[in-house]
């Protein structure tokens, strides 16, 4: 199976539950904290460039669930400024395999059929089963508090 260099927010539900997916399917996931990352504009814009702009974003973050930042909204210099000063507004997981022909490989978010076809989940979620959403704060709709922000 492949390893997997998993950028999270530390203490995230959401998150765990990804990660737990991954490692169930063989994986070995290697977490490092996103919002501590020394992200530059190559680096981050290496994840995302496949993407539209508005996938960039962390839609459960308060500020997009309020309508203060609209991804819509911006070009992509602007999008990618505001993501390197604010990174909770990145859209996660970021993950990037290790190993193997997937070497190199990058991938934002994880929407299980998406993941499933990028490095495979095999057994750990049957084609059978419902696939639940997991990307997103578990948080997010029954007015809980968000995870904690990591110190």
């Amino acid at each position: 199976m492949t390893t997997i260099t998993f950028w999270e927010k530390p203490g995230c539900g959401g998150n765990a539950r990804q990660k737990a997916i991954l490692e169930m399917a063989g994986h070995t996931v290697v977490a490092k904290n996103l919002l501590q990352e020394s992200w530059t504009r190559q680096s981050l814009i290496e994840f995302l460039i496949p993407l539209p702009i508005p996938y960039w974003f962390n839609r459960t973050a308060p500020e997009v669930k309020n309508g203060e930042i609209v991804p819509e909204e911006f070009d992509s210099g602007t999008a990618l400024s505001l993501l390197l000063n604010y990174p909770l507004l990145i859209r996660r997981p970021l993950m990037q395999a290790e190993d193997g022909e997937m070497r190199g490989s990058r991938h934002v978010g994880f929407v299980l059929e998406d993941v499933d076809a990028w490095i495979g989940l095999g057994d750990a979620w049957p084609p059978e089963a419902p696939r639940p959403p997991v990307e997103g704060c578990i948080h997010g709709n029954d007015g809980a508090d968000h995870c904690p922000v990591p110190e």
